[in-house]
């Protein structure tokens, strides 16, 4: 983190932002992978390819073991009777689908987040969940839980997609399958991150803002190139080339690079810090899927008849992107709070369709993406970002 966030200030100030600096906030309770193993020991004995799910708890030091009962959704976990599952390790094997828009993604997520505390109220002693991914790959991907508040708390690991499906064949012959889970992370009570920020001053409404970005935090068992440092490198193009500009823009454009979304924390932090601001937030906007092709914008509330917006469809068009009229009402975790607190936000939406196929997991690499691609969201955000912060359109944050 220390290394990332020297990075970003370095970075940012060479790429022509003003006033760049480090924003220190407390991250607690963060969480560190330890060493990780879990193998099938009935009916035959064979290895599992897992990664812990970030914030688990660690099991003992020589394991748990325990026979296994599948589940094919989370409702049918929540179904299950109370003590059903004493001194089981519930499985959890609900495949996504690789639709556009993410819905396959965030249909499964309370799977992930939420499946090891129902699983442990009903008698569990460990939780595995089919990896979130839209691949075949035996790549495991990770992810956070969230333990229910007073709840008993299980350890918890995402299994590669074929094995989860492996499992499932084994329990379908009908004899018990049992398997053996050790999981030995650690956490570190209250520690340092950072949000990384760069501006471009406003050369008349310096104090009206539009706030982009991405995060600069990742899982660790990768590069992350898709999640999220397509992200980091689009928002930071599309300011340099506006920095570049003769004239700066009419307000400013804040670059903010969040440290620490996958846990959770920069986006609260910021928000927190920057509170006396947030009447002065005009719009928000963070790039945080991948660099598939954006093919769609859309706004908070309804803009529209504001004639200065007018010219989005003639920008936008020769990239292959529409203006949506439906109002967006998610645009980035880290801007969250932000919208909640009342500030207006703008979600570009991606071909995402192969994005979950690497999402999370050590198969995150740079060759995944796509240059054209990048290319064509570094232009789409610079854009219209320049128009926006330019023009003096007003954006409301919900529907009148």
């Amino acid at each position: 983190m220390i290394r990332a966030k020297d990075w970003a200030v370095a970075k940012l100030t060479t790429l022509g932002l003003q006033n760049v600096h480090a924003e220190e906030f407390t991250k607690d309770n963060a969480w560190f992978r330890g060493d990780e193993t879990a193998h099938v020991t009935a009916p035959y004995p064979h290895e599992l390819s897992i990664l812990g799910l970030g914030n688990s708890v660690p099991t003992p030091a020589g394991g748990v073991e325990g026979e296994i009962v599948m589940f094919s959704s989370i409702e049918q976990l929540t179904g299950a009777a109370p003590d059903s599952l004493v001194g089981k390790i519930a499985v959890l094997n609900r495949a996504i689908t690789g639709a556009q828009g993410e819905f396959g993604y965030r249909d499964a997520a309370p799977g992930r987040r939420e499946g090891a505390s129902i699983a442990a109220a009903r008698g569990a002693i460990a939780f595995l969940i089919r990896s979130l991914s839209t691949s075949n790959a035996r790549v495991p991907h990770t992810g956070a839980l969230r333990y229910t508040e007073g709840a008993p708390r299980i350890p918890a690991a995402a299994l590669a997609v074929p094995d989860a499906d492996l499992l499932e064949r084994l329990v379908g012959r009908g004899k018990p399958v049992k398997v053996k889970l050790a999981l030995a992370p650690t956490v570190v009570p209250r520690t340092p991150a950072w949000n990384v920020v760069g501006e471009i001053v406003g050369r008349e409404a310096s104090d009206e803002v539009m706030v982009i970005g991405a995060h600069l935090d990742s899982w660790d068992v990768a590069e992350s190139a898709s999640d999220d440092a397509a992200g980091v490198a689009i928002c930071a193009a599309a300011a340099h080339l506006i920095a570049s500009l003769p004239i700066r823009p009419r307000r400013t454009i804040r670059v903010v690079l969040w440290g620490s979304e996958e846990t959770g924390g920069s986006g609260t932090a910021y928000a927190i810090q920057h509170r006396a601001e947030l009447p002065k937030v005009m719009l928000a906007s963070e790039s945080d899927l991948g660099a598939g092709r954006i093919y769609q914008v859309a706004f908070s509330g309804d803009p529209w008849s504001d004639p200065r917006l007018a010219d989005v469809d003639a920008v936008l068009a020769p990239l292959g992107i529409v203006a949506s009229r439906q109002p967006a009402t998610f645009a980035g975790s880290d801007v969250e709070d932000l919208r909640s607190a009342g500030a207006p936000v703008m979600r570009f939406s991606q071909d995402d369709r192969y994005y979950f196929d690497t999402h999370h997991s050590a198969d995150d690499t740079v060759n995944k993406i796509d240059r054209v691609d990048l290319n064509q969201n570094v232009a789409a955000w610079a854009a219209l970002v320049y128009m926006i912060v330019e023009n003096g359109v007003v954006f409301h944050a919900r529907n009148p």
